[in-house]
């Protein structure tokens, strides 16, 4: 970025008005810039634990409908079993009542006869207890596998009902960025061609304005048709307390002219978008804890070529409007 040459005497009464400002002005704005950087590494950092969690929720999901598909098959054989032993009982209760009736039908015979079908009848009656201790065994771990079943399904119903809660605020959260996207560029179709692009990524909106439409070169001075442009947009912004917005300057790889008020070109992109935001919360009610300003400088090109349509795209100002995800880190917490 390059700077016209200016008559010497309107240079140095320019050098004179700009000595006056405090150091610690720029002081602060550092300060803003590395906090405003810091916390949108923050805002990164959440929404990727934020997706690591939705990941292993999904996950043990998978491992709940595993375990209640074994549970479920496991008591089908229980119920199997449970069946061919009742069976099995039948006939030997039927037994039982045979070796009773012969009994009775050979009291009269020898003593023999009678020891034999009474050590046969005890021994019937051994095993059927040793059956009906066994069935009753089954019966309550059947019932156990029963009541396990159902805590498990309960789990997933509530699971369930959670992945479905976090899914629906994600597709209000979608719907919120789409309809953010075509009210910001209904509002701002006035500017097409003239340097202004609306777009989604991420879900996110970017509202990317160009140098052209909103500076002079070197100036941190935005230019009536980018003021009138702001103001649209702030309208909008008014209308939308939820959303938050992220100032981001950027200049070309030409080093500015070093002097009082500008040192390089981090301090041209941090002055850049301060004096946006002043110009968004002018006579508006947009509530300056929703901003946070930032400067790239010359780091973040959109085309790193050397030539001057690349250099003409990087000095740019973008606006990224995200969605608040307080209701979405809710559901997070609570699982």
């Amino acid at each position: 970025m390059r700077i016209s040459l200016i008559p010497p005497i309107i240079l140095i009464s320019l050098l004179i008005a700009v000595s006056c400002v405090p150091a610690k002005h720029f002081q602060d704005m550092r300060r803003d810039k590395i906090r405003a950087e810091q916390e949108r590494d923050s805002l990164l950092i959440d929404n990727k634990r934020m997706e690591v969690k939705l990941t292993e929720l999904e996950a043990g999901m998978d491992v709940m409908k595993r375990e209640i598909q074994q549970l479920i098959n496991d008591s089908t054989i229980r119920a199997l079993t449970l069946r061919n032993t009742s069976a099995q009982l039948e006939r030997l209760r039927r037994q039982f009542d045979d070796l009773q009736e012969a009994q009775e039908a050979v009291l009269k015979g020898s003593a023999r006869e009678t020891t034999r079908l009474l050590q046969q009848l005890q021994e019937t009656q051994k095993d059927l207890i040793t059956r009906e201790d066994r069935l009753k065994e089954i019966e309550r771990d059947l019932t156990r596998k029963e009541e396990v079943l159902g805590s498990m399904q309960d789990d997933l119903e509530q699971r369930n009902a959670r992945l479905m809660e976090l899914e629906g605020v994600l597709a209000r959260q979608d719907s919120l960025v789409n309809a953010l996207h075509n009210t910001i560029a209904s509002a701002l179709r006035g500017f097409e061609g003239q340097g202004l692009s609306v777009y989604e990524r991420n879900g996110k909106v970017y509202v990317s304005l160009q140098e052209r439409l909103l500076f002079q070169t070197g100036s941190t001075v935005v230019d009536p048709a980018g003021e009138r442009a702001l103001r649209d947009l702030a309208s909008v912004l008014e209308d939308n307390p939820d959303i938050n917005i992220m100032i981001e300057g950027h200049t070309d790889d030409v080093p500015v002219i070093s002097g009082a008020r500008m040192h390089d070109n981090w301090d041209l992109s941090v002055l850049r978008a301060t004096s946006i935001v002043r110009i968004l919360l002018d006579g508006t009610t947009i509530d300056p804890q929703r901003l946070l300003v930032a400067g790239r400088g010359e780091h973040m090109p959109l085309d790193p070529a050397q030539t001057s349509e690349a250099r003409r795209r990087n000095r740019r100002t973008e606006i990224i409007l995200t969605p608040r995800l307080d209701e979405l880190f809710r559901i997070l917490e609570a699982n």
